[in-house]
Formats: structure tokens, C-alpha cells, sequence
């Protein structure tokens, strides 16, 4: 089996049923509408695809790739899965398991900015693993945050067929782009929509509801001195020092573009004598 659910179709470029706002804010690591998205996509799935989950078969829910600093959608698949584990205590089933693709490089290119081809070429050059044998006879649901060409989607087929995974497969998308006419750089529409600048940037870093994603790491990492100078002097020192923590566990500081910010980093955890 293999099936797909979005919860919101894209048809138009100025006509949505979701807040591009928030969409943006989501992308930025404003935690808080993962949240809410995940309630809202688990809600529509669940209205039309409940028969899915009336299965003997163990449920696994991955996010899109990543090798150690979660996606947004990571943050939309964790919530999901809370909703979806107390519908399976209700029904007195087993919970969920979550899992992941592993991937073992990165990119600095703006995937929203990149057509169908770019995008599967450019996430070709990397490397996957996943457990074939966890997986298994389960049934498997991924979860992503937006599909534009369907290129992370063809990626992940083409990871199951290469494992030869025998499993049931639903991929899970909070809005699609169903209508091919449109640009596929509506993906940075949404994207940039009320995250705009540096100062929209550190407005997201305050909030509470604030945590470190994929897109803002890298966001930060290249910015120029001057900006980057001046969302220090915004955010808390303790955020910059799990930025530097994060850049190293991705592997970021091998990255020439990176390099500049995060030795400025490095340089402010010797001087405060770490």
C-alpha cells in the first residue's frame, strides 16, 4: 500500500486555506504552530482515512530526512504523533513509534527557490539509511510540512525500493501544490511570507515557543557579519551557544560559506572560557 493525504490543496498563488503568516512563523522554529498544525492535520486524516488505523500492524511516523538537526516538519511530525497515540489509546492499541531517515550531508542552496529536477538532483548527491528490518510489516506514515514538486516524496520511494522495505506506506502533507501552472518557488512565498529580514528573525527567537530548526540554522550561519552582529545582540547567549553546538553536529563547520560565523561563535564560548 501506498497512499497520500494533504490536508490543504494549493490551486491558486493568492487563495489559500491555511495562514501563509503562520506557515512562515512555523518554518522559523515558532514551535507553536506545529502544534497546531498537527492537530488540525491529524484531524482532517483521521476524517478520511480512519480505516487505516483499524490495522494489527505496529505504526511508525517519520519525519522528512535529516541527519542531526530536526526539520520543521520534525516538530509537526513529534505533535502528530501525541495526537495520534492518544486516538490509539482510545481504541486500546499499541502507540506509535517514531522514527527517521537518516541522510549524511547537507546543503546550503535554498531548496524553495530550486524546480522538480534541481531539487531531486540536488538531494541524489546525498546519502540515506533507513532500517529496513524495524519497518518491516508496519505501517509506516510520513509526515511532511509542504510537497511543491514531490521530490523529497520521490526520494523516499526511491530509498524503500532500494531497501526493498515491505511495508504500507501513507505520506501525510499539511497543504500540496496541486496545481502545476504554478511556480514551484511558491514554496519560498510561503516560506519568507512574515519571516522577512533579520529583525522578523530575532522576533521568532524570542518567543517561548522558539527552538532551532534545519532552515533557521543555516539561515543564521550565512548570514554577513553585520546581521549576524546584530541578531547576537538580540537573543539570549545561551541560544547562540546551542546554535554553535548545533553547526557542529551537522557537520556545518566543514562548510566554507559557514566558516566566519562559526569561529565568531567559537571565539564568544573561549572568551566567556569554555
Amino acid at each position: 500500500m501506498n497512499k497520500r493525504y494533504s490536508l490543504h490543496p494549493i490551486h491558486s498563488a493568492d487563495e489559500f486555506t491555511f495562514s501563509p503568516a503562520e506557515y512562515s512563523y512555523f518554518k522559523y522554529g515558532d514551535k507553536s504552530y506545529a502544534e497546531k498544525f498537527a492537530k488540525e492535520l491529524f484531524n482532517g486524516f483521521i476524517a478520511e482515512h480512519a480505516e487505516l488505523l483499524n490495522t494489527e500492524k505496529e505504526i511508525v511516523v517519520l519525519p522528512s530526512p535529516y541527519m542531526a538537526i530536526p526539520t520543521a516538519s520534525n516538530f509537526l511530525c513529534f505533535f502528530f504523533k501525541k495526537h495520534l497515540d492518544l486516538y490509539l489509546f482510545q481504541k486500546g492499541r499499541k502507540s506509535s513509534i517514531l522514527s527517521k531517515i537518516n541522510r549524511n550531508h547537507t546543503y546550503i542552496t535554498d531548496y524553495g527557490n530550486l524546480n522538480f529536477e534541481d531539487r531531486k538532483n540536488l538531494i541524489a548527491n546525498d546519502t540515506y539509511y533507513i532500517d529496513k528490518d524495524f519497518l518491516r510489516g508496519k505501517l509506516c506514515i510520513f509526515i511532511d510540512d509542504i510537497k511543491i514538486t514531490g521530490s523529497h516524496e520521490y526520494t523516499v520511494n526511491r530509498i524503500l525500493n532500494e531497501y526493498e522495505v515491505e511495508a504500507d506506506f501513507m505520506f501525510l502533507y499539511y497543504a500540496e501544490l496541486m496545481n502545476f501552472d504554478l511556480d514551484p518557488k511558491i514554496e519560498n512565498f510561503f516560506n519568507y511570507y512574515a519571516v522577512k529580514n533579520i529583525k522578523h528573525v530575532a522576533e521568532v527567537m524570542t518567543k517561548p515557543s522558539f527552538e532551532f530548526n534545519t532552515r533557521i540554522v543555516k539561515y543564521i550561519l550565512g548570514l554577513d557579519s553585520s546581521n549576524f552582529d546584530y541578531l547576537t545582540s538580540k537573543v539570549k547567549k545561551e541560544q547562540m551557544d546551542l546554535l554553535l553546538e548545533l553547526a557542529i553536529s551537522n557537520n556545518y563547520h566543514l562548510i566554507k560559506e559557514y566558516e566566519n560565523n562559526i569561529n565568531t561563535l567559537t571565539q564568544t564560548e573561549l572568551y566567556y572560557g569554555y
